[in-house]
C-alpha cells in the first residue's frame, strides 16, 4: 500500500524518484541502513518513530527494492535485519546531496548537529554528491564515509549491498 499518492506511473523521472526517495521516514530509514543500523529496534531507537511509521517505511522501501530482508539469529529467536540492496546502494549520491545542501544553506541548531560526507580513500570531505572534490575519484558506498558530529569522533564507514546481488521482490532474502 503506497504511503501517499501514487506517483511511480508519472513521466517525469523526478516524480518517480520522488515517488519512492521523497518520503523523509524513508530517507532517513535509509540513512540508518547505510550507517550500518539495520535491525528493527535500533532503528526504532536511533529515530524516535513510531512502530506503524517504522514498519511501514521499512516495508515500502523492501517493497521498492531498496532494502532486503536478511534472517538473522539473536539467540533466543530468528529475526530479520534489513540491508541495502544494488538499486539502495545506487540512492547514495541523492542522500549526500541532501546531507551537502543542507550543511551549506541550513543552520545547525548546535555545534555537534553537523554531518560531513567524506571520501574514505583520500580522508577528504566533499562538497560533491557523486564524486571527491579533492582528488576526483567516483564516490560509491564502498569508499565514502559519513561523519556525523552526533555520533562519532571519526567518519563511519557506509554499509554496501550483499555481494550477492538480488532481485526487487518483497519476499526475497538473502543469504547471512
Amino acid at each position: 500500500m503506497p504511503l501517499r499518492s501514487d506517483w511511480s506511473a508519472r513521466t517525469c523521472s523526478l516524480a518517480r524518484g520522488l515517488d519512492v526517495l521523497g518520503d523523509p521516514w524513508g530517507s532517513l530509514v535509509l540513512r540508518e541502513i547505510f550507517f550500518g543500523n539495520g535491525r528493527y529496534e535500533a532503528i526504532k531507537q536511533r529515530l524516535e518513530v513510531a512502530d506503524n511509521v517504522l514498519s511501514k517505511r521499512l516495508g515500502w522501501l523492501v517493497e521498492s527494492g531498496l532494502l532486503a530482508r536478511r534472517p538473522y539469529h539473536d539467540g533466543v529467536r530468528n529475526r530479520q535485519e534489513y540491508v541495502l540492496t544494488a538499486s539502495g546502494e545506487d540512492a547514495l549520491p541523492v542522500l549526500n546531496a541532501i546531507i551537502i545542501w543542507a550543511e551549506k544553506n541550513l543552520d545547525a541548531p548546535t555545534e555537534v548537529s553537523h554531518m560531513k560526507v567524506v571520501h574514505t580513500d583520500c580522508g577528504q570531505a566533499t562538497s560533491s554528491a557523486d564524486t571527491c572534490t579533492h582528488c576526483g575519484t567516483p564516490l560509491t558506498a564502498a569508499n565514502t564515509s559519513w561523519h556525523s558530529f552526533t555520533r562519532s569522533e571519526h567518519p563511519v564507514p557506509l554499509a554496501v549491498a550483499p555481494a550477492t546481488r538480488i532481485s526487487s521482490s518483497p519476499e526475497t532474502e538473502i543469504p547471512a
